[in-house]
């Protein structure tokens, strides 16, 4: 049975997608797990599973030959997932080692990973939304 990749990349992102929306609710605590706040560990580990679909979504994109759109926002997507936590360790590192007992904080990486890669995560997820449904119908117009 061969495995098709183009499929697999889609069921990862949509996967990835899930993950992003179970770690959002975690963050704002509204998520409830059967009535009670998501735990740490839960946490962590929905983080881990998240980072490392986000990698694989970066290689099974990197391998496929497709139009330059479907892939810069396949790739803008899993970039910007496998950012958010080297950005946090950065800043957490940064702080430790150059702000710590000090009046100041590190800024740009804290700014970095909470803001700006979300954002770009949500653009490149609503851009292949939209390539994808769009060639869906392409593909349809030209059966028709």
């Amino acid at each position: 049975m061969k495995v098709n990749t183009l499929q697999t990349r889609s069921v990862i992102f949509w996967a990835l997608v899930v993950f992003f929306a179970a770690l959002v609710g975690g963050i704002t605590k509204r998520w409830m797990f059967w009535g009670h706040r998501m735990p740490l560990l839960g946490f962590a580990v929905i983080g881990i599973i998240f980072c490392a679909l986000a990698a694989t979504l970066l290689v099974l994109t990197l391998k496929l030959k497709e139009p330059f759109m479907q892939k810069f926002f396949f790739i803008l997507t899993g970039a910007s997932a496998v950012c958010i936590p080297i950005f946090v360790i950065l800043h957490n590192l940064v702080y430790g080692l150059f702000f710590h007992g000090k009046d100041g904080d590190e800024a740009v990486f804290f700014i970095l990973a909470v803001l700006v890669c979300p954002a770009l995560f949500l653009l490149g997820v609503l851009g292949s939304i939209v390539l994808l449904i769009s060639g869906r119908l392409r593909k349809k117009n030209i059966a028709c």
